[in-house]
């Protein structure tokens, strides 16, 4: 019978109509304000740990069958058990993983998740081998992952060996403390099996910390650490001046190609301005002189230029050192 009908509730048709107005927002606002009256604060943590709990741990047969369907089959209801009675495995690895990550645990367990299914897809069942031994591979593979590119805005580690590294050398430092010795980057590098310098590299990722380039020298400065940076950019003012001096150049050029004869205008566009330059054998046999003249007239043409280009630019000099300076390096 309809709440708002009845006959003990007559008599307050609105309160009936506001009542079905109510919906799942209403609910959840209802819910978080009787979790901040509770004595104890909502734990999403403890409440995913209880619902994984839910889900019974398969036998050896059991988990082979299944897999063996997922394998053949591509069974989503197979793969979908094997995945949730594994769930604790992951809340398991997550938990070792967290000594280093300090952080969110659950962020930890989301991304061991999407490593178990990955596992479930890739999983041989005819090659004898555990499934939660092969799972926590995919796991921890997914995990670390997830570290390596969160522990810092500057990503530490790309490779995969530079992770099992970034992962194995903290442990192994404590390791090395517990039973007496100093962890030496020698001693830790025979322990590890990599370089030296492998070892002080990632020690020094570890024990820095990111800068902000935006954020101020000091506290009370306007001034930005990215001010003092330093950087063989060009500035704006630069590129604008020699896109400006380029232009001036282009225009003096046209102008000085007016007082060439046709055989030296032919020398300074086929030798001089040319991307693929004429030979001066070539140039030579088609006015029927000798390679040396062609060399002369083209000399005596790059001096002529270069008086043009003073005469008519102040700056000319400058901009010739410098592009002579940058053509040297």
């Amino acid at each position: 019978m309809n709440q708002t009908s009845s006959p003990k509730t007559a008599g307050s048709k609105k309160a009936g109509k506001k009542g079905r107005k109510m919906g799942k927002g209403d609910n959840l606002a209802q819910t978080t304000k009787d979790s901040d009256k509770a004595l104890v604060k909502f734990d999403p943590l403890q409440r995913y740990l209880a619902e994984v709990s839910r889900y019974r741990l398969l036998t050896r047969d059991e988990e082979r069958s299944l897999a063996m369907r997922v394998w053949e089959e591509n069974d989503r209801d197979a793969a979908y058990i094997l995945v949730t009675s594994n769930l604790r495995l992951v809340v398991k690895i997550a938990l070792e993983f967290q000594r280093v990550w300090m952080q969110n645990l659950l962020d930890l367990i989301q991304e061991g998740n999407i490593g178990l299914m990955q596992a479930v897809k890739k999983f041989d069942p005819y090659k004898n081998v555990k499934f939660s031994y092969y799972a926590s591979f995919w796991i921890k593979a997914y995990i670390l992952k997830f570290i390596m590119d969160n522990w810092r805005l500057v990503k530490i580690g790309t490779t995969q060996g530079q992770r099992r590294l970034f992962f194995k050398l903290k442990k192994e430092k404590q390791n090395l403390i517990d039973q007496g010795f100093d962890p030496k980057p020698r001693l830790l590098s025979e322990r590890l099996g990599v370089s030296e310098r492998e070892i002080m590299d990632m020690d020094q990722r570890l024990d820095n910390w990111d800068l902000s380039l935006d954020a101020p020298l000091k506290e009370d400065s306007d001034t930005e650490r990215m001010d003092f940076l330093s950087t063989e950019a060009e500035s704006a003012e630069d590129t604008m001046a020699k896109k400006e001096m380029d232009v001036l150049l282009h225009s003096k050029v046209e102008a000085f190609r007016k007082g060439l004869t046709e055989r030296e205008l032919e020398i300074f566009d086929q030798r001089i301005f040319a991307e693929n330059p004429a030979t001066l054998q070539e140039i030579g046999d088609n006015y029927d002189i000798s390679r040396e003249r062609v060399r002369q007239v083209e000399k005596n043409i790059i001096k002529k230029m270069r008086e043009f280009f003073k005469q008519k630019m102040h700056d000319y000099d400058a901009y010739a050192s410098e592009e002579e300076a940058a053509a040297a390096k």
